[in-house]
């Protein structure tokens, strides 16, 4: 435990420290002429504080940010929209239903694309080159297309969502499919075993470790997709949302808390998967 946290620990202080550095940099200038206009003293002291207590930054310090974040999940009700859990959920909603259909899309994929060779030389192609296309573009796309048929709300974020999380999730299961043991295979031939039968029984738990690494890289990537998706349809709510009305005002602060929130929602969702790959491969007997 001390060998894994050492490293750990040591990293996030440099990264704190360099924080720190970057602040004072960024600020200096701003903050030293606040100090003149004001006709205050302007040592280096001065500055320095003047630096790490502005209101609106160019870069917060982390105690700001942490403040910044302890006053909005505490000073708040959870339903409030001032409150960032409020804004995670909102985003996590979107995230998690994006995920959802990108994982039984990227599912439905791999299994056409490993069980028939005309779908790996034809749809495979277009898969990747879907990936090619920047998110940024296509979002409003995206937003505008289902809006104009009447859909709107979590349906056009679900789906920005889906389109970036289904690619690590038919790759992943395409490779984890086809890791099945050739000999079992033969096996099940030799018994007349359908090909629905070797999927279930063979292929499908054979796939699994590779279906939860491509799911925690996939969640990752979803949270990145709903609040991309959050910034072109104008919303109240969301991570995204929180995003765009503090760079609107000028808010660093609030754009960096809310920054945080989304690292520590990804993180939490991580997690979460993480936890049922151990308990269903635990059960299956993988270690």
């Amino acid at each position: 435990m001390t060998k894994r946290a050492l490293p750990v620990t040591v990293m996030t202080l440099l990264l704190l420290a360099a924080w720190y550095v970057g602040a004072a940099w960024l600020n200096w200038p701003q903050a030293a002429e606040t100090l003149v206009r004001a006709n205050k003293p302007a040592g280096f002291a001065d500055v320095l504080a003047q630096a790490y207590t502005m209101k609106r930054p160019i870069l917060p310090t982390p105690d700001q940010v942490v403040v910044e974040l302890w006053t909005s999940l505490t000073g708040y009700a959870p339903t409030s929209p001032r409150n960032l859990l409020f804004h995670a959920w909102v985003t996590a909603e979107a995230a998690l239903t994006g995920l959802a259909m990108g994982l039984l899309l990227g599912i439905l994929l791999a299994a056409g694309i490993v069980y028939t060779r005309t779908l790996e030389a034809s749809l495979l192609p277009w898969v990747i080159a879907s990936q090619t296309i920047p998110i940024l573009a296509i979002a409003p796309m995206i937003v505008v297309i289902l809006g104009n048929i009447g859909l709107t709300g979590l349906l056009p974020k679900a789906v920005i969502c889906m389109y970036l999380c289904f690619f690590p999730i038919t790759v992943g299961m395409v490779k984890g499919l086809r890791s099945a043991d050739p000999l079992w295979l033969d096996l099940m031939r030799t018994y007349s075993a359908s090909g629905m039968r070797a999927f279930w029984s063979l292929r499908l738990p054979a796939s699994m470790p590779f279906l939860f690494a491509s799911l925690k890289v996939s969640v990752a990537i979803s949270v990145v997709g709903a609040i991309v998706g959050e910034l072109p349809t104008g919303g109240q709510a969301g991570l995204g949302a929180r995003l765009l009305s503090g760079s609107y005002y000028g808010q660093t602060v609030q754009i960096w808390a809310a920054l945080i929130m989304a690292s520590l929602l990804s993180v939490a969702l991580i997690a979460v998967v993480r936890g049922l790959e151990l308990v269903l491969l635990g059960r299956a007997g993988a270690r």
